[in-house]
């Protein structure tokens, strides 16, 4: 049983985190494969839930904590793999000043560049079935997989031209090992508090996924998403408070704000449909939005990245 003291932890919202090491610090960064030594890059206690651009292996060998993906939550005390989709909504609570194993990130990006890499995942189905997306290892099982991480990390800081045809190699080698171990432990029991926590995070998800040229976003509000799931407003206030520290209304913003960040860099939109898109039937109610909480306008955002 998870321990009852973790009701009282309180887990940040991972992009509101720019220094923490999982996120890259930059959304936008040019990258599309790195890989982490705990130890020296451990994660603070987190959530995560928006929509990522990146798929994580995590490798856990020493520590304990809590972590939940979607609605199944493990506790961790015990060395283990974790395979993390994009989409996957998830949390970690630390529970030990101990940090030990590897992470190792890649963008989908790097997947449609090496096909037989998309046909083992899609093979195994560790990233996308959820039953097996949590190994538990034995002792003499980590040397192996320890090897594999190290030589991953090897290959990234090489610089060689073919590294990342090798780390692929690796990544590919690493889901066979996996299959070849793999004891998949139950879920442990996930609270109510939980289950709303992850209904809003799932439908504010579903909210800003949707946005699209033609249609404006639907729910904008804390008022409408707690009707949506049939609980009061300041019952979902009080939630989020405690687990997040944040309430509704700074999750709906944030997600909104970075929902615009990536349309004015990754689309030629203009500011008007930009606008549009997010919730703001005018332009310059969008643009004291995005000034107020970024400290530039959406045009000058824009220009910045562009002229980098």
């Amino acid at each position: 049983m998870i321990p009852a003291t973790l009701d009282s932890k309180v887990i940040d919202t991972l992009r509101d985190l720019p220094d923490m090491i999982p996120v890259m610090r930059d959304y936008f960064e040019d990258w599309t494969i790195r890989v982490f030594n705990r130890e020296q890059h451990e994660c603070r206690n987190y959530l995560s839930p928006n929509r990522r651009e990146f798929y994580k292996i995590l490798f856990v060998t020493k520590g304990t904590g809590v972590f939940t993906m979607g609605l199944n939550t493990y506790f961790i005390e015990e060395p283990t793999l974790l395979y993390i989709h994009p989409n996957d909504i998830i949390s970690w609570k630390k529970l030990s000043e101990e940090s030990g194993g590897y992470y190792v990130l890649f963008k989908k990006s790097f997947i449609h560049s090496h096909p037989q890499l998309k046909a083992t995942i899609d093979q195994f189905g560790l990233f996308n079935e959820k039953a097996k997306s949590v190994i538990r290892l034995a002792q003499n099982e980590l040397p192996l997989l320890n090897q594999l991480f190290e030589s991953m990390q090897s290959e990234e800081l090489s610089g060689s031209e073919y590294k990342d045809f090798s780390m692929q190699a690796y990544l590919q080698l690493l889901m066979v090992e996996s299959m070849k171990v793999a004891r998949y432990p139950k879920p442990d029991h996930v609270s109510d508090e939980y289950r709303h926590i992850h209904q809003f995070f799932n439908l504010l998800e579903s909210e800003a996924s949707n946005i699209n040229f033609e249609k404006s976003i639907r729910l904008k509000t804390a008022q409408e998403f707690a009707d949506q799931l049939a609980v009061h407003p300041n019952h979902l206030n009080a939630l989020l408070k405690k687990h997040t520290g944040q309430n509704v209304s700074t999750h709906i913003r944030n997600r909104i704000l970075e929902e615009a960040k990536v349309l004015l860099l990754q689309t030629d939109w203009t500011l008007q449909n930009i606008s549009y898109s997010i919730g703001f039937s005018e332009q310059p109610s969008f643009n004291l939005f995005f000034k107020k909480n970024t400290g530039v306008t959406p045009a000058e955002f824009r220009k910045a990245y562009h002229a980098a």
